[in-house]
């Protein structure tokens, strides 16, 4: 299972493709933090916070994870390796498995230099040290949460098809669902006191609530719950070979 973990992250550190997802994720960011005039600013917002980042980074998240695991399981299909990946001596949840910490590794990656936004916040508030570090690192760990649950999802999606492209394009849809399509529903108002359940089903109301800064059980129960529960998907994709 090692093994695999390791020949999946040099796969994607071995492409250009990988940089490039990695770095537009910076650049998208970095862009909208310092440099464009709009809201998400901080120097024109005079405000030392880093509450853009954690608005701005779920959205990027949104394209970037299921750039990272488009690959995952529809390259091997259309190479033609699937099956003799499938007869190493590994279960198909360690193959899973395998490549889902791969694919939130690279996602840890992309967010590890965000934290140099961090440093720069924190000497730039009058006095130096004047963030919510509680309220950040909430933040940072249910933005870590939110990339673990897309990248489920995206593993999954990718175990659907051998075309990336069309895992990409559904692995988008479903991570977009999952985080805010249930919001969507609940504000139809059309299932009275049922809309709260139905909007604590969504990824984006666990998001924001560990972005108070208070890491909730009930939270990480969710998310944990979620990524069990396409991680299952994906298996029982790979088991209908043998049906």
């Amino acid at each position: 299972m090692l093994t695999l973990f390791k020949k999946e992250i040099r796969a994607f550190l071995s492409s250009l493709t990988g940089y490039i997802a990695i770095c537009v994720f910076l650049l998208l960011v970095g862009l909208f933090l310092w440099i464009l005039p709009s809201d998400s600013n901080i120097l024109d917002n005079g405000y030392a916070g880093l509450d853009s980042l954690f608005s701005l980074a779920p959205w990027v998240f949104l394209f970037l994870i299921p750039a990272i695991t488009m690959r995952s399981f529809a390259d091997e299909k259309k190479a033609g390796t699937i099956e003799f990946l499938l007869t190493k001596p590994l279960t198909d949840l360690q193959i899973i498995l395998a490549k889902y910490l791969a694919s939130v590794t690279l996602a840890l990656f992309a967010l590890l230099p965000t934290l140099l936004y961090y440093y720069t916040i924190y000497k730039l508030g009058n006095p130096i040290g004047n963030i919510d570090s509680g309220g950040t690192w909430g933040s940072y760990i249910g933005l870590f949460f939110l990339a673990s649950a897309f990248a489920s999802i995206g593993i999954f999606a990718s175990s659907l098809s051998d075309n990336q492209i069309v895992a990409f394009i559904l692995a988008v849809f479903l991570c977009f669902f999952c985080y805010m399509g249930f919001e969507y529903i609940s504000m139809l108002d059309l299932f009275g006191k049922v809309d709260d359940f139905i909007l604590s089903l969504g990824l984006n109301d666990h998001y924001m609530s560990m972005s108070r800064g208070v890491i909730d059980t009930r939270d990480m129960v969710y998310y944990l719950s979620l990524i069990a529960i396409f991680i299952l998907l994906t298996k029982t994709t790979l088991e209908s070979r043998k049906w």
